[in-house]
């Protein structure tokens, strides 16, 4: 007992002496049956254990099923019995609306669409888009159906500008003053003009710190009473609010606003244009007969057209410019009751007002609502001064489908626009953007491109031509051959060479490659192009010229489906990826070497001659020569070309890659039976794995180097059950030189992979006592041919078993301290796993060493106990096998302890 060993200290070492003896004696036990393994070694039926391990399988009737398609959901309702114990019928209903639940926000549902609408400034004015839309449909001249409506623009406005900040108003208070007396006309003039200063004049105040809802909210009231004001015949007072509301245009002070704030107020100026018109109209209804649609000023009586005059008057005595245009925008419809030439009179005369806006947001929203309520009226009036920066504005913000339609209108008035304004080839370019987004109609396409040409050819600065030329090469290459394909880039290696101007413009440069390539992807066509190669020599900046061709041949990569020797692609590419290798140097990134690596490989794999193997063999000796700074490249050469082996491996620095090569190497000579080729390259397999470092660099990291040697020696042994023996060789003499090598290797002195390879032996050594092996090589005789299952031979594989299971039994001897006691579990393990895998368990020696190998994994406590159960469910169901009979009794012998 423990205390007894305090007190005695002679008792404890005796104990211990004792524990040592035990062990020693049951290792001897183990060790005097390791023999019997290979003489019992189990014999292999490959053909009927592959049937055996084979999955089930079972037929399916797919029918119409698909699981992407929409799910149909089955509800079956049954009533329950009354009390007269009568049951209802059973009725069953098949709804194919019962979607998943994500589909619901594809309508708006969700509860985020929902708490979106309700915060969305949208929806305070929703009930006036009904209306809205009717009367812009009415009003409206004539247009495309693809044109974008304001009634659909603004509420994209008001979702998009909001703000967080605090804003202010100024509110007035409209009251209504005493109607005066007098009766000449000059006293109700300065009546009328005294209450439209009124609110200049202190009746106004400024509400301030209101959120954008509270401001909102504010000018709703501001429209309503508009509308009251109107209803109770308070004209001067409508005009007030209109006036007012006008104003506010000019505070730009929160600027993210500004462009709802424009859409609120523009609002209220389109309702109050819309009452002054209707009472206009109304005036000219005679014997109940309205205007008709197309009326003539002919039509209008003299008391609508005097009152007519009397607004336009009242608005032309407004002092402010901003309220004075925009109340007078907002009724420019009713030019039509005074003049048919009135509203194009109006037009640019309003359009020069708004050079007095110094603000220039301001004016710019001012020329934005002129353009609104002019195209209702006439789509025939030009407002020449205005015209190139409206086309651009036009083109960069309107749908390109829309633009494209009609490019030859858009040509047209491009060249009537005045070069001092905007420039015109600005204007080309907006243009091209669009072009290169949407077709326009196909018999255009040719004489779009000839007007456009001539303006960009034209272009004496560099940088201007580019910027434009960038955007049209690739309208050409969408709708043009590679003839005019070649003329654009001609002229532009034109007008870019002279002065180096190209040094300048790299990135449109680029830009241009990438169009080209993006569309003419057939490589034997691009290169055909006379002046594609010249154009790549602009790019003399060595970084800008390795994109360049990176970029190429990843389009070439992605592209090209079949191998190709088409002399002019081959020497197009080769020189593309020359410049890519060249530019490798010592401070080259490891991932930029994997990359300009992984493009070369792939170009070498898609060059193929067929059955002319003189014209390959010269093209891999050209590589090699030109690539011999990238080793991946160099691995790739290997793989293709056989004779590079035994020249190029040797140079390789990754030590696992030459490895690997010469195991490649070695199946492929087999593979063509020659056999001298094949033993030279295990040979040299085995030489080189001593030289395995322990540590070794792994994605940048230093990794220790055992289990991707263990990985590589697994994969050694399965080839050399195929390898046959040498005739003047000894028996297994590569297996034989492999074990020494591995014998004599340093191993860490924590690591168990020694072992583990041991234990891989013996599954090859099992392997090679069978009849016939598991594999073979086509036309290849391996040993179970020329040795014909010999005494001899199988006696020198037992003795290489001897030597392997010594060197295991002693492993496990010295994991017998306290702190590798988990070790020695685990491996225990693996040789019983082992065993039961490749010995005959009939054998009673074979069985019992099973047995001990089963309770040297448990004994310490630390058996993985999830592995041993699972190994002795699989003894058991092998146990109800023909002639397994004998693992019934295995299985009681191999008991399973707790770890408690």
């Amino acid at each position: 007992t423990s205390s007894e060993m305090e007190e005695n200290p002679a008792v404890e070492q005796s104990t211990v002496e004792c524990l040592k003896d035990m062990f020693l004696c049951q290792y001897a036990c183990i060790l005097s049956l390791y023999s019997c393994f290979l003489r019992h070694a189990r014999s292999r039926n490959y053909v009927s254990e592959s049937e055996v391990c084979k999955l089930e399988s079972v037929p399916l009737d797919f029918g119409d099923y698909h699981p992407l398609k929409p799910i149909t959901v089955t509800e079956s309702k049954t009533k329950k019995m009354n009390r007269k114990g009568s049951t209802s019928s059973t009725s069953s209903s098949s709804s194919s609306s019962m979607l998943d639940p994500l589909s619901s926000v594809l309508d708006g549902t969700d509860p985020l669409s929902l708490f979106a609408a309700a915060a969305d400034p949208v929806t305070t004015t929703a009930t006036m888009d009904s209306t809205r839309k009717k009367r812009d449909k009415d009003d409206s001249p004539a247009v495309g159906s693809d044109f974008e409506p304001w009634s659909s623009k603004r509420g994209e406005i008001l979702a998009r500008y909001t703000t967080t900040e605090k804003l202010s108003i100024v509110s007035g208070s409209f009251s209504r003053k005493a109607a005066t007396t007098g009766s000449a006309v000059s006293e109700k003039v300065r009546t009328r003009l005294e209450e439209l200063d009124d609110l200049e004049e202190g009746s106004q105040k400024e509400l301030l710190n209101l959120t954008q809802q509270d401001y909102m909210n504010r000018i709703e009231e501001l429209n309503q009473s508009l509308k009251d004001a109107w209803s109770s015949d308070q004209k001067v007072k409508a005009l007030k609010i209109v006036i007012q509301c006008s104003k506010l245009l000019s505070d730009t002070t929160v600027i993210q606003f500004y462009p709802s704030k424009f859409v609120l107020i523009t609002d209220i100026l389109d309702t109050f244009g819309k009452l002054v018109y209707e009472r206009i109209q109304s005036m000219c209804v005679d014997n109940r007969v309205s205007l008709p649609d197309n009326f003539s000023p002919e039509c209008v009586n003299d008391t609508a057209k005097e009152t007519c005059l009397n607004w336009f008057f009242k608005i032309a005595s407004i002092r402010e410019l901003i309220p004075r245009f925009y109340v007078e925008a907002a009724i420019l419809k009713c030019n039509k009751f005074l003049s048919k030439t009135g509203i194009s009179e109006c037009l640019p005369r309003l359009t020069s007002m708004i050079r007095g806006i110094g603000d220039p947001l301001v004016a710019v929203y001012a020329r934005a609502y002129l353009c609104r309520v002019g195209y209702r009226l006439t789509l025939q009036i030009c407002i020449k001064d205005l015209l190139a920066l409206l086309l651009n504005s036009v083109m960069s913000a309107f749908r390109a489908e829309f633009i494209a339609a009609r490019s030859m209108d858009f040509i047209g008035m491009i060249k009537e626009c005045d070069e001092s304004g905007f420039p015109k080839h600005l204007l080309f370019r907006s243009l091209g953007l669009n072009l290169a987004l949407a077709d326009p109609p196909e018999n255009d396409c040719l004489q779009i491109l000839n007007e456009a040409w001539k303006v960009i050819t034209k272009l004496k600065n560099p940088q201007d031509y580019i910027n434009c030329a960038e955007v049209w090469v690739e309208y050409t290459c969408r709708h043009f051959t590679k003839r005019e394909v070649n003329t654009v880039l001609a002229d532009v290696i034109k007008h870019m060479t002279p002065d180096r101007a190209f040094e300048d413009a790299y990135p449109q440069l680029q830009s241009i490659i990438q169009k080209v390539i993006t569309y003419i992807y057939d490589f034997s066509l691009l290169f055909s192009v006379e002046k594609f190669l010249p154009f790549l020599d602009m790019f003399q900046k060595e970084s800008v010229r390795v994109e360049v061709c990176k970029c190429i041949m990843e389009s070439f990569i992605k592209h090209q489906q079949e191998s190709t020797k088409d002399p002019v692609i081959l020497n197009a590419l080769l020189h593309i990826c020359k410049t890519m290798h060249d530019s490798v140097n010592a401070l080259t990134l490891e991932d930029e070497k994997r990359m300009l690596a992984a493009l070369i490989n792939g170009f070498i794999k898609m060059v193929s001659f067929g059955r002319d193997f003189e014209q390959q063999l010269s093209f891999y000796v050209e590589a090699r020569s030109t690539f011999c700074n990238l080793e991946p490249v160099l691995v790739q050469l290997i793989h293709a070309c056989v004779a590079f082996c035994f020249i190029t491996i040797p140079s390789l620095s990754s030590i696992f890659t030459r490895l690997n090569l010469y195991l490649h190497s070695g199946q492929v000579a087999l593979a063509n039976q020659c056999l001298s080729q094949a033993d030279a390259f295990f040979k040299a397999a085995v030489s080189l794995v001593p030289e395995v470092p322990k540590m070794i660099s792994v994605d940048g990291k230093m990794r220790p180097s055992d289990a991707f040697l263990l990985e590589f020696l697994c994969n050694f042994f399965s080839t050399l059950l195929v390898v046959p023996d040498h005739p003047e060789q000894g028996v297994l003499f590569l297996v034989r030189g492999l074990l020494n090598v591995i014998q004599d290797y340093t191993w860490e002195d924590n690591s168990d992979d020694k072992i583990r390879i041991y234990t891989n032996v013996l599954h090859l050594l099992s392997a090679m006592t069978q009849e016939a092996y598991i594999y073979h090589v086509d036309k290849v005789d391996s040993n179970d041919t020329l040795y014909g299952g010999d005494s001899k031979f199988l006696a020198e594989i037992n003795k290489l078993c001897e030597t392997v299971i010594a060197q295991i039994l002693d492993h496990l001897k010295t994991l017998g301290k306290e702190e590798t006691l988990k070790r020695q579990s685990q491996l225990a393990l693996y040789f019983f796993n082992t065993i039961l895998a490749h010995g005959d368990l009939r054998n009673n020696k074979l069985n019992q060493l099973s047995v001990n190998l089963w309770n040297l994994a448990q004994k310490h406590g630390f058996a993985d106990t999830k592995t041993m159960v699972k190994t002795l469910e699989y003894i058991k169901r092998r146990s109800n096998q023909p002639e397994m009979s004998h693992f019934t009794d295995l299985a009681l012998r191999l008991p399973l302890q707790s770890r408690t």
